[in-house]
């Protein structure tokens, strides 16, 4: 070969590993990559056998790979076909090395072994190779034997390559050449692999952070337990099933891989500014709570006007002015004690309180007692507000600051730097209290302002919270109810028509149900009606 010959030779074989190693870096499918790298094997050195182990956690080296072309063998990797063989150890029973073993040879010494006929080589056990051969008619003769090495040196796995051929397709040894190259392939391949595992780590570490901070938000609550893991359930459920309609406005709509995976972590995410809402506020479980539940000082409050009477009564009756408790005083506390209940059924909050006893609260506020030696009311000013709260537990203000997590949240996700296939978290997230028809919190977006996925889990947010059996002041509603509740909010143009409708015909609702609703909850529920049809 002439000069110019080796010079073009060499130009090739580097483009051609340039080539390899841009295609293994950009390859996400593990199988896939361990394939390639044995295909490129086979270009440079046409063996007929190829087998390429990982290195597992135990520290024995798996079988990933196994190829045959002679005898037909296609084992592992894509074709999900089990390769039958254990795992080649490399340490022995009485923790020695296995060094007789050619494969864990190269695993524990990082040295690549090239040998040119295994029938004539002592210093490795070929036993199996030779009891293979008996078996099947095969005969293994020259062998390459090469280390995966990441970035770190460190060794992640084997390739080993059987029977080289030359043009005729007869059985040659392994040249330095072709070992030269295949080193630096199995060496492309280690890198690419790694960062493969690297990236693949790197993401279960995002997701498990994630989760974390959703469960600290759950646990915070043991009024919303489970609804920051319940939401990313149906808000997936739902995406699938809008991906696979073939007819109407989301006909077009469809979702990589990538596209899921951002929806499913901004739904794991949506509710995370809530690590900044106060318990007392999250938790307000009844009408006077704050801290603890205010109903206890006013019950306090009560028996001490009942105590005055009482001490009233009897000095009147000590002075003779009369002769016994007569039906004043009786009267006196069973009106206490009446109001007191009262105090009590108010104090629970519900979906609506009447005008009419919320003016028996302000009645029942004028009451007077002595304390410190001071005339004061019954219920203070803000005890009577909270207990005229109209519906719920909560007061303008304490709803504002609840209502203003999403603002957080917001807030804390935009300051994230997002690679480019998650760079639409905050959107999908933020967005899951606006409205169609934009009286929607905290931007007041109208439907064509807001993407299909915020749509969509502006829906899984609903349902959930409608469903869940964990709410201060309400048992979980069945479904039937809850998606009564959906269809006027569609009608209101509070949430998306099309996106409920398939919600609805899909079964979304029920599927959900069968696995995370109480089974009291789960009734019949009439299509046509929550629709509107």
């Amino acid at each position: 070969m002439s000069d110019k010959q080796k010079i073009k030779s060499l130009e090739n074989r580097i483009h051609r590993l340039n080539e390899i190693g841009m295609a293994l870096s950009t390859e996400s499918d593990t199988d896939k990559l361990f394939e390639m790298i044995l295909e490129e094997a086979k270009n440079i050195t046409n063996a007929d056998g190829r087998t390429l182990y990982s290195k597992n956690e135990d520290g024995n080296l798996k079988f990933e790979i196994l190829r045959n072309d002679s005898m037909n063998t296609i084992m592992g990797g894509s074709s999900n076909i089990n390769i039958p063989f254990d795992p080649v150890k490399l340490w022995l029973d009485d923790s020695t090395p296995n060094q007789s073993n050619v494969s864990a040879y190269v695993a524990l010494t990082g040295k690549a072994v090239n040998i040119e006929d295994a029938y004539k080589e002592d210093g490795f056990d070929f036993s199996g190779t030779k009891s293979y051969d008996e078996k099947t008619g095969y005969h293994s003769e020259s062998f390459l034997t090469v280390p995966l090495k990441n970035h770190e040196n460190e060794i992640i796995g084997v390739m080993q390559l059987i029977n080289a051929q030359d043009e005729n397709n007869k059985v040659i040894s392994f040249d330095s050449d072709m070992q030269e190259q295949v080193e630096s392939l199995a060496s492309q391949g280690a890198v690419a692999l790694t960062n493969k595992k690297l990236v693949g780590e790197l993401k279960i570490l995002f997701e498990a952070f994630i989760q974390l901070i959703a469960t600290a938000i759950d646990k915070k609550s043991e009024y919303t337990g489970g609804h920051c893991s319940r939401v990313p359930v149906i808000t997936m459920m739902l995406a699938d099933e809008v991906a696979k309609t073939t007819t109407g406005k989301y006909k077009d709509f469809s979702m990589t891989e990538e596209d899921r995976y951002e929806l499913y972590i901004a739904s794991w995410l949506h509710d995370c500014g809530k690590v900044a809402t106060p318990p007392h506020v999250v938790d307000k479980g009844t009408k006077l709570e704050t801290i603890f539940d205010r109903i206890e000082l006013i019950k306090t409050r009560m028996e001490i006007v009942k105590r005055d009477i009482e001490i009233d009564f009897l000095k009147r009756q000590i002075n003779g002015s009369i002769p016994d408790f007569d039906d004043d005083y009786k009267n006196s506390m069973k009106k206490i004690d009446d109001n007191i209940k009262f105090i009590e059924s108010c104090n629970i909050g519900g979906e609506f309180m009447k005008p009419e006893l919320q003016q028996k609260i302000i009645e029942i506020s004028k009451s007077k007692l002595v304390l410190g030696g001071k005339i004061q009311n019954i219920l203070t000013d803000n005890e009577v507000r909270n207990l005229n709260i109209a519906k719920g537990t909560l007061l303008p203000e304490e709803r504002d600051i609840i209502n203003d997590h999403i603002s957080i949240t917001i807030d804390m996700l935009e300051q994230l730097p997002y690679p480019n296939n998650l760079k639409n978290i905050p959107e999908f997230a933020g967005g899951h209290h606006e409205k169609m028809d934009g009286t929607g919190y905290p931007k007041g977006l109208n439907a064509d302002q807001m993407s299909p996925q915020a749509k969509i889990m502006a829906i899984a947010d609903i349902y959930e919270a409608l469903t869940a059996a964990d709410r201060p002041y309400k048992e979980g509603k069945k479904i039937s109810q809850a998606m009564r509740i959906m269809g006027f909010m569609k009608n209101d143009y509070h949430i998306d028509e099309d996106l409920f409708e398939i919600f609805v015909n899909s079964g979304v609702y029920k599927k959900y149900a069968d696995e995370y609703v109480e089974q009291s909850q789960i009734d019949d529920v009439d299509h046509s009606s929550v629709l509107g049809g």
